[in-house]
């Protein structure tokens, strides 16, 4: 330990579990580079690990470590948690970035990041320059942005930097198929403290309609609600209750009124005071209404009782729109298993699933990952930037499906990202760092042109997360609701807004000055000449 870590928080550095796994990931890591590191929720894998590898923590040499996380709430959280056992404030050795917010400077060396965060940061440097070790945290869930941060750092450490070190982090993962795409690397795993919970069976009395798109029958919130406040009435602790979406929590949460419990409501949206309320331990009884973000990124102290929906968000392509879209789905057996181990980290709970035993076994056994469901122009788009248009030589734990690989490439050539060979034209390039659907950041250069970059930016920014049902669905009412309103998606909306104005602009002068004048200039050889 540093001699400059309060005595409270080096003890709550040594009991972390994953403390006795770090002697086997440092040899591993010096032996070969990559590792894969198993360990369940709450042993420390994202908070102690970074600051050993780092040398923040046990003495070892100075490294700068990127920590990439597949939420902002997770990625903030981490960070202030990294600096709370440090005795720092976020933005000294520890800070973090994800979009339209960083808190990090010329001494960080932990800094964690969201996956799309990276994905940008790859795209402007290869080399990634001044990073010694990347480690990609909660891997096992799949999402297409962590696949595609894995394969181009593998390509990165394959052609331009092999001292650059990378470790795959997961609570729960195919650890023999991560060990095989990082080259045969060693697997570590730590064993967690998990004390035993108890199933309680809780289906609906009457039949519930089953999701469709985003949409979830109210009788099936209605029965969550009620369920939740069964497992008031019954068990001591604070309940922390999975829910699909934001639109579902704000529902339950208002059929909780008058429960003998603060409620609170913790998602990616939620404001950051509400985030570290729920993350930090309470003299009160907490009701605590979280999408799957709280499933294994982030740990709530005082859980005893975790109630299940059975519910879950899964991408998929809303042909009406030529985009992305979110749906509801039944989620699979190990979200089901990630969830109930949230009421057994600090003492014996109980789970109440609200769903019949007998549908148990009938559910998938794990979530689709993105790649195989998830519309694909955005991930395309990276590829043909990155100089490998068919990810036919990206390494992938999953390859991309044909059809939907070619109906991206359609997409793209529609909205002039690309070529037909699939080569990025100086447009796509500048799409391509926008952090949106390439149809939106076609939107967004053109309209910037036609009509200024402040209004373009707010219209796209409406289009680019669905706003309250309560804002109706007339674009230009929501608009002028939106400019007038102090809600929080308001404010969400106004900080994308001003993101995607400042990125319009700087697009345009990029054109103007003619920097973006290929991806034969911008290569630095990790395409391995794919792009000529």
């Amino acid at each position: 330990m540093t001699g400059q870590t309060p005595a409270p928080r080096r003890a709550a550095l040594d009991s972390l579990p994953v403390r006795e796994a770090v002697p086997a990931l440092v040899s591993a890591l010096d032996g070969h580079g990559t590792a894969v590191l198993c360990a369940p929720p709450g042993t420390g894998k994202t908070t102690l690990v970074p600051l050993v590898l780092a040398g923040l923590v046990g003495g070892g040499p100075r490294r700068r470590v990127v920590v990439a996380e597949p939420r902002r709430i997770a990625a903030r959280a981490a960070a202030r948690r990294m600096a709370w056992l440090l005795g720092e404030a976020v933005g000294g050795s520890v800070g973090f970035t994800v979009r339209g917010e960083r808190l990090a400077g010329r001494d960080t060396a932990v800094e964690v990041v969201t996956t799309g965060v990276l994905l940008q940061r790859l795209q402007r440097d290869q080399e990634l320059a001044g990073v010694d070790m990347v480690v990609l945290d909660e891997c096992h869930e799949r999402h297409l942005d962590a696949d595609t941060v894995a394969a181009f750092l593998l390509d990165v450490r394959e052609t331009l930097r092999p001292e650059l070190r990378l470790v795959a982090a997961s609570a729960t993962t195919d650890a023999a198929g991560w060990a095989r795409l990082l080259g045969d690397a060693p697997v570590v795993e730590a064993a967690g403290v998990a004390y035993p919970v108890e199933t309680v069976w809780a289906p609906p009395a009457r039949p519930v309609r089953p999701p469709h798109g985003m949409r979830v029958d109210p009788a099936q919130l209605a029965h969550v609600a009620s369920v939740v406040r069964r497992a008031l009435a019954e068990r001591s602790g604070d309940v922390l209750c999975f829910l699909p979406g934001v639109g579902e929590i704000a529902r339950v949460a208002g059929q909780l009124a008058g429960v003998d419990a603060e409620v609170l409501q913790v998602h990616g949206r939620a404001p950051a005071a509400v985030q570290d309320a729920a993350l930090t331990a309470s003299e009160h009884r907490r009701v605590i209404l979280s999408t799957a973000v709280a499933e294994s990124s982030l740990t709530v102290p005082g859980v005893r009782v975790v109630v299940d929906s059975g519910l879950a968000r899964e991408p998929r392509v809303d042909h009406a729109r030529g985009l992305g879209a979110l749906a509801t789905v039944r989620a699979s057996r190990a979200a089901g298993r990630q969830r109930a181990g949230r009421a057994g980290r600090e003492a014996p709970g109980v789970v109440y699933r609200c769903w019949a035993e007998a549908e148990d076994v009938r559910l998938p056994a794990f979530p689709s990952p993105e790649i195989r469901i998830a519309d694909l122009a955005p991930f395309a788009l990276q590829a043909a930037c990155w100089g490998d248009p068919d990810a036919a030589g990206l390494a992938l734990l999953d390859p991309p499906p044909a059809g939907a690989m070619a109906a991206a490439r359609e997409v793209l050539v529609a909205v002039g990202a690309v070529t037909p060979a699939g080569r990025p034209t100086p447009r796509g390039l500048r799409m391509a760092r926008l952090g949106l659907h390439p149809r939106l950041a076609r939107a967004l250069l053109d309209g910037a042109a036609a009509v200024g970059a402040r209004r373009a930016a707010e219209v796209v920014a409406l289009l680019s997360e669905e706003p309250p049902r309560e804002y109706g669905d007339d674009l230009a009412g929501a608009w002028r609701r939106a400019r007038r309103g102090d809600d929080p998606y308001a404010g969400r909306w106004r900080a994308e807004a001003s993101r995607l104005e400042r990125a319009a602009a700087g697009a345009g002068a990029e054109a103007a000055a003619g920097v973006a004048a290929g991806a034969g200039a911008r290569c630095r050889g990790g395409c391995r000449g794919r792009c000529r």
